[in-house]
């Protein structure tokens, strides 16, 4: 079983004459102990074991949310010309399952009730594929067979409501994972609670708690296979992708959703270790304690493990003598599954505060998902760091297999982060343990909520090593965040991934590429050689380190934009794909031509560049005189 994490070895960081012990304060079984209990009862026990570990003002907050749940009765698809039923999972209606996956295998916030048509392949669902086929098919009110992957969910099924489709099926081409034939969960709400006051008393008269017009349904392969009559299931080498063969006629279904929602209480875990030279600067590290799946097959404990050891650590030095300068507060985080519902809601909360306060989020949302290579996922201006403390604490791949190489990258991903990263702009880094994605199309598959394998605790990480390399690796740049005197930000790398979005975009135009040019130049100087006593601390007064500092903290502020597409961050500086980065609205406006949205891409992209230069030279302008 995943359990409490061991005592961690004393360890001394690079750059900071800190040493961190981890006492033996979490015992096995701890965390998995509490899966049968109400998330109350888990709430509660957080928050006396972080007391009793010595952190301070420790709180609990509570939201009200309204949560979306499957039905009482599971959702069917009847495949018209057999009158077969079939749950999905692919099981037959009424037949014996031992399955305990089936009731969590739906999608969170879809429209509800019962739609009889045409179901149509539309592969990934991308501008492409639905071009191709409204060229040839009439799609009202049709049903969508959909592959999760290559974009995110959001965005694809807003692209099937525009084109006016009625309802989808999800699910995941074996060719793109090796978990072939899995049931799983989505949910379609971006972020915290789906309703207002106001909006929750007209949904609770008019009984509408969809987030879509669409009524949207995951399955298992088995059943896409035989809707498409496919010919296959991710087989032969090279594997050859599942679709509907030409010559196939196609079926007729009557999709059935019965889901459920009600109002109830949200809670969050608030802890901080306050510090002595700017108290009034905050590095938030979070972690979930809710999970999709219930009982024996709740997923939530590692990163809260994680967490706990990590507040250990600290603590134990506090007792020391030792204080970080900057404030740092743990957060526990309810309904993340559900719309990263507890995160977003004492986000909006305390935005006010949060925007002038906050200098970064550290996220331990899953920190091994997996026995596979080492990976983390970080703003541009957080990409050194993370690349840096990776390398120092690397190990060779699990099971003896070779490591891919360093894989830091600044992709969307699910998680609380999601707010603070999107909304508010805040620097982010992940470390995380997990398999390297198959290929570019499986970037999105993190968007499923797939159940454990029952083997996985005993497989996973038996000896604790992933989830000690973790712990090292966060608690690291916790405190680099946390004290080194002038924050470990690189404005060179966003200005450099600026660059990289806009060489080979085809939208790109010359006072485009000007703009990126000189972002980098002015940027590039204020890392230089030239500017280092500027930028050492030992030779600026406090007030202008601290100037310094908000400069660097604002800086991908910049890049944050009104109304994005549905799925797509705010912040444009996170990317969509890892082989191919580009900026997401320019993506859609050439992709899309429907959105008719070029010339306003451009100029969002191009009022970012020039936002970013004046922050930088307002830095430079620090140091003038």
């Amino acid at each position: 079983m995943l359990m409490g994490l061991r005592a961690l070895k004393v360890f001394k960081l690079q750059d900071n004459n800190v040493f961190l012990f981890v006492p033996s304060t979490c015992r096995d079984g701890d965390f998995d102990s509490l899966s049968d209990l109400t998330e109350e009862s888990k709430v509660k026990y957080i928050a006396q074991q972080w007391t009793e570990l010595g952190l301070k003002d420790v709180r609990v907050t509570n939201h009200t949310a309204l949560l979306s749940y499957p039905g009482p009765v599971l959702s069917t698809i009847v495949e018209k010309f057999g009158n077969h039923c079939y749950l999905p999972s692919g099981v037959r209606c009424g037949q014996p399952s031992t399955s305990t996956t089936e009731p969590f295998a739906y999608a969170a916030y879809s429209a509800v009730g019962s739609l009889v048509a045409e179901v149509v392949d539309v592969q990934y669902g991308s501008p492409g594929d639905l071009r191709r086929i409204q060229a040839s098919t009439n799609v009202t009110n049709r049903i969508a067979l959909l592959k999760l992957g290559q974009a995110p969910l959001l965005y694809k099924l807003s692209l099937l409501v525009e084109l006016g489709f009625g309802g989808s099926l999800l699910y995941v081409d074996p060719c793109d994972a090796s978990f072939v034939n899995k049931t799983f969960g989505v949910t379609l709400n971006p972020g915290g609670n789906p309703f207002s006051q106001e909006n929750s008393r007209a949904a609770e008269r008019d009984n509408h708690y969809n987030l879509t017009s669409l009524l949207v349904q995951p399955i298992s392969a088995s059943l896409a296979k035989m809707l498409l009559s496919a010919p296959t299931m991710g087989q032969g080498r090279p594997c050859v992708p599942m679709s509907m063969p030409s010559a196939a006629a196609r079926k007729i279904i009557n999709l059935t959703i019965e889901n459920q929602a009600s109002f109830k209480t949200v809670h969050n875990v608030i802890g901080t270790l306050k510090g002595k030279t700017n108290p009034d600067r905050y590095v938030l590290v979070g972690s979930p304690h809710g999970s999709w799946y219930k009982g024996a097959l709740a997923d939530w404990s590692n990163g809260s493990a994680v967490m706990t050891q990590i507040i250990a650590s600290m603590t134990a030095q506090t007792r020391a003598g030792w204080l970080p300068d900057r404030t740092i507060v743990f957060c526990s985080w309810g309904g993340t599954s559900l719309g990263n519902i507890g995160s977003y809601e004492w986000g909006k909360e305390n935005a006010v505060v949060l925007q002038s306060r906050a200098l970064a989020y550290v996220s331990l949302h899953s920190p091994v998902k997996a026995p596979g290579s080492l990976q983390s996922t970080a703003s541009p201006s957080l990409l050194q760091l993370a690349a840096v403390t990776q390398k120092r604490h690397s190990m060779s791949c699990s099971r003896g297999g070779g490591c891919p190489g360093q894989n830091v990258s600044s992709l969307q991903t699910p998680g609380d982060a999601s707010f603070f990263s999107n909304q508010l702009a805040v620097p982010t880094v992940e470390f995380t343990y997990s398999e390297f994605p198959k290929t570019e199309r499986a970037f999105f598959l993190s968007e499923a909520l797939f159940p454990p394998e029952s083997s996985l605790r005993e497989t996973l990480d038996p000896a604790f090593k992933l989830h000690e390399t973790i712990a090292k690796i966060t608690a690291e740049a916790i405190l680099r965040l946390a004290t080194d005197p002038v924050l470990p930000f690189c404005p060179l790398d966003i200005a450099l991934d600026v660059q990289n979005k806009l060489k080979d975009d085809l939208l790109s135009r010359p006072d485009l590429l000007n703009l990126a040019a000189s972002l980098r130049d002015s940027s590039a100087f204020f890392q230089s050689e030239v500017m280092r006593p500027a930028n050492d601390p030992k030779e600026r007064d406090p007030a202008h380190v601290r100037m310094l500092n908000d400069v660097l903290r604002d800086l991908e502020k910049s890049f944050l934009i009104l109304n994005p597409l549905p799925g797509f961050y705010r912040n444009i500086l996170y990317s969509l794909s890892r082989q191919a980065p580009r900026f997401s609205v320019l993506k859609d406006a050439l992709e899309v031509p429907w959105h008719n949205s070029v010339n306003q891409s451009l100029t969002l992209v191009s009022s970012a560049i020039s936002s970013a230069e004046k922050l930088i030279q307002s830095g430079l302008d620090l140091f003038e005189n």
